[in-house]
């Protein structure tokens, strides 16, 4: 199996980059097509365990566009084959400057490349003492 391709690594990488862009933008159509369209998508998110499509669409269509603009701290990506890649990232809200990190399971379909399942979770604020 060949591992990081570089025109696989790009392609993953123009994906997510199409997803962070519909992200930080609530662009929820676009977000709802890079999904895989199967009950066995899965999104756990901060606050949610999402199974399939239509929760994830429903859960995106609802939630709150407050403090989606974020800073991408670091994003790797290893892909296995021309159809399997795993995606890494932290990254730094703009607005409240939480810090979280997410992972995207992406597959290329008959549609195209497609997450999944995903994981994003936040990190406890830093305390600072005195």
């Amino acid at each position: 199996m060949d591992v990081n391709q570089p025109a696989v690594v790009a392609e993953v990488r123009e994906q997510f980059d199409r997803y962070e862009r519909a992200f930080v933008t609530n662009d929820v159509a676009e977000l709802d097509e890079l999904f895989w369209d199967d009950a066995q998508a899965v999104r756990f998110g901060a606050g949610e365990n999402l199974y399939g499509h239509r929760a994830i669409a429903d859960f995106r269509g609802q939630r709150s566009p407050t403090d989606l603009a974020r800073v991408l701290l670091r994003v790797e990506i290893a892909t296995f084959g021309d159809d399997f890649a795993a995606v890494s990232a932290e990254f730094r809200r703009t607005g409240s400057g939480n810090t979280g990190r997410q992972q995207q399971t992406w597959v290329r379909t008959s549609e195209g490349w497609r997450i999944v399942a995903a994981h994003v979770s936040l990190l406890a604020p830093a305390t600072t003492s005195g």
